[in-house]
């Protein structure tokens, strides 16, 4: 199986590689280009199981509902085995895949366009440009998949004549916080207009509706909780894609930096782990996103003294990492970049005198990289854990918890 997802064969010209087969399976396909689209199963694996979705081998949201749970979450484990492998970190002990589906996925990006006169709401195939219209999503909570059958009418009032809108969707304690991208926001100041959106948000119980990143309505402030801290996210805003990926992120997180007294957050987003540290340790949080660390701030001090002392800094971390120097009151750090990683940030960390860090990753092979610069400089890796929020999909994260 390989990296995406796909069953891999030998060819005469290289590697073939075969979307919706598994490992030892025997197919009859159309090869183009080095892939095989699958036209007959001839022989299946004993891993195989049938999808849980109608869309399922059209719609580009999942690969691998297919594959039965166990051999699946072994996959996970295995891409993060070899990354570290090939970095030469072999002898770093991985546990075993986390599932932390929960409930399902709080937020979705959907897309809507216009198909035969008509609005159509889903996501798109698979290596094109097509889009699937959605009549289920098993991986999504209750709420955003009954929200994603209805929204068709609101796509219809602010989808230009051509192209498509993507709709953000996140579920929030006090509601849905839908953000629409590529809409525009000028057509939208008139009044018949906004009073047309504003009962459409309320028969769609929105919590609140934005437009390109100004709020046209709110009819509730979207609220999130971060441990004793209540977030109010804005428009769009970064979060772990599930509840219960979130909590176990950052119980792996909390559980590397125990004991650290002045703990460095970087690129905090909105607080994840920044503001659960901060009920046992001062933090710094550095983000290069104004509006998410406008939020993490007025969190935290909304928390009173739940919460110890929390700063925060606003900087392009990947253009201008914070050095080893400005590192060196703090004796923890927690990291999440963004999936190419974080090299130059991780150089620096490792010649602070950072002595607890939890590393967390949405790609194992950028992970095992910067990995091997902090053990080369000193840390001793402790844990190594992958968590698996995208459920059906090639995706997996990982937390590694070091020291020194």
């Amino acid at each position: 199986m390989g990296a995406r997802g796909d069953a891999v064969a030998a060819g005469p010209q290289g590697p073939i590689y075969a979307p919706y087969a598994l490992q030892g399976e025997r197919i009859r396909g159309r090869i183009t280009d080095g892939r095989a689209e699958l036209i007959e199963l001839l022989q299946a694996s004993p891993e195989r199981q049938e999808p849980a979705c109608r869309h399922f081998g059209r719609c580009g949201g999942c690969q691998l509902q297919h594959w039965q749970e166990a051999p699946y979450l072994a996959w996970k484990r295995l891409q993060v085995v070899e990354a570290l492998q090939k970095r030469g970190l072999g002898g770093a002990e991985v546990a075993a895949a986390i599932p932390a589906w929960g409930a399902g996925r709080r937020r979705a990006a959907f897309h809507a366009a216009r198909q035969n006169g008509q609005v159509r709401i889903g996501f798109i195939e698979r290596g094109g440009a097509k889009l699937t219209a959605l009549t289920q999503c098993p991986v999504l909570v209750p709420q955003l998949e009954a929200l994603a059958l209805k929204l068709a009418p609101l796509a219809e009032a602010v989808l230009p004549q051509r192209g498509e809108i993507t709709l953000h969707a996140l579920m929030t304690d006090a509601g849905v916080d839908l953000a629409i991208k590529g809409a525009g926001r000028a057509a939208f100041l008139h009044r018949a207009a906004l009073e047309n959106l504003s009962a459409l948000a309320t028969q769609l119980d929105l919590a609140r509706l934005s437009i390109d990143g100004e709020p046209i309505v709110e009819r509730a402030k979207p609220r999130l909780s971060m441990g004793r801290a209540i977030v109010a996210p804005p428009p769009g805003a970064f979060l772990q894609p599930t509840a219960l990926g979130e909590e176990t992120l950052a119980r792996l997180a909390l559980e590397a930096l125990k004991g650290a007294e002045r703990v460095i957050d970087l690129f905090s987003g909105i607080g994840t782990f920044a503001l659960r540290a901060a009920e046992q340790a001062e933090v710094l949080a550095a983000e290069a996103d104004d509006e998410m660390l406008r939020a993490l701030k007025q969190a935290a001090d909304g928390a009173g003294g739940a919460l110890k002392q929390v700063t925060t800094l606003r900087r392009d971390l990947l253009r201008t990492p914070i050095s080893s120097l400005e590192m060196k009151k703090f004796d923890g750090a927690v990291i999440d970049p963004p999936r190419s990683g974080a090299r130059l940030q991780a150089e620096q960390i490792a010649r602070a005198p950072v002595r607890r860090l939890a590393y967390v990753s949405c790609d194992p092979a950028s992970f095992a990289r910067d990995l091997k610069v902090l053990v080369e400089h000193g840390f001793t890796v402790t844990k190594i854990t992958p968590v698996d929020q995208f459920r059906w999909s090639p995706h997996v994260e990982v937390v590694g918890a070091l020291e020194r």
